[in-house]
């Protein structure tokens, strides 16, 4: 049994994948401060309360469990926050990713699968963006995920023995298809989760930022991709290190985009609730479009999503909305 360490696992996409990795039998071991994550989102293996910015906490974890391979999501996620908090996320995501590496290293520890986005593409020249489109985030978190790749990509170079894959995500959403886990957030900024929330009663209005961009109705763009979808893309990135695989980079999409109004209204729909929808100004940090070219993943890993449906993603998340909220 491949022993694999999860930092962030206690999150919300953490979480989903702990779950697909116990499915698949492996022994798990969730490293997560506890943040933003929750301890009953550990579904599989157990859970270690600790911070991946503090290096004799991973020293202890790693020489105690010795994994065969680490997964790290800890990381703040929040372009907004990003824009005015940068400092946060140049810690957050890529000084404690480069301590956690030094960890690795020291510990022999050679595989290692990155939560990455498609942030760090910025605002691509063409869509849908590929792997090899060129990296220039507009905000800071896309910028500190892309320095903890540029990270990686140099230590693979520096030391053969070390292989990873970074996945670039691009807007996950949805829930546990058992409605076990979800999105759990204190202050949620998703669309579709603040959406829902929205459609429960949790806040009286949605905000929609931006009715001026460069797109047929003039809202942000976006590719949704199921939770689920994205978890089995983590089990085959870890099934090719586990067997040899070369190091690579992912892009985790479906390759069609939806943009904010379509969404408000599948979540109308879903819900039945007609809910209110005020108009803003653009928030700073957000690209016009961003939809995935995810063909190398499908034929370099044999991915195949299974719910690339916008109705079934809205539909998971709002079953689990009604569950956190008692309706």
């Amino acid at each position: 049994m491949k022993k694999i360490l999860v930092t962030g696992g206690a999150g919300y996409i953490g979480s989903h994948v702990v779950k697909a990795l116990g499915e698949q039998g492996y022994e798990v071991l969730v490293f997560d401060n506890l943040s933003t994550g929750n301890e009953w989102a550990v579904l599989s293996g157990r859970l270690v309360q600790g911070d991946v910015a503090d290096r004799g906490a991973l020293d202890r974890v790693l020489t105690e469990f010795r994994p065969d391979a680490v997964i790290h999501f800890a990381a703040s996620i929040v372009v907004s926050e990003s824009v005015a908090e940068p400092l946060k996320y140049y810690r957050n995501n890529t000084a404690t990713a480069l301590n956690l590496l030094e960890a690795l290293q020291a510990h022999g520890v050679n595989r290692f699968i990155f939560s990455s986005t498609a942030a760090v593409y910025g605002i691509p020249e063409k869509i849908p963006v590929n792997e090899q489109s060129p990296l220039l985030p507009i905000n800071p978190y896309g910028t500190s995920k892309m320095m903890t790749e540029l990270l990686l990509r140099d230590l693979a170079l520096a030391n053969p023995l070390f292989r990873y894959v970074a996945l670039r995500y691009f807007n996950v959403a949805g829930a546990d298809g058992g409605n076990r886990i979800g999105q759990a957030y204190k202050n949620p900024t998703h669309l579709i989760t603040r959406a829902l929330k929205t459609a429960s009663g949790t806040y009286p209005a949605l905000q929609l930022f931006g009715t001026d961009y460069a797109t047929p109705d003039g809202t942000c763009i976006r590719d949704y991709i199921h939770v689920d979808d994205l978890a089995s893309a983590h089990v085959l990135a870890l099934e090719s290190l586990l067997a040899g695989g070369e190091s690579a980079l992912f892009n985790c999409g479906y390759g069609r985009g939806y943009s904010v109004r379509e969404v408000v209204d599948v979540a109308k729909k879903i819900t039945g609730v007609d809910f209110t929808v005020i108009e803003e100004e653009r928030r700073e940090g957000d690209p016009p479009a961003l939809v995935a070219d995810s063909s190398l993943i499908q034929s370099t890993l044999g991915w195949k999503p299974k719910h690339d449906d916008l109705e079934y993603i809205v539909g998971t998340a709002w079953a689990w909305e009604q569950k956190i909220t008692g309706k």
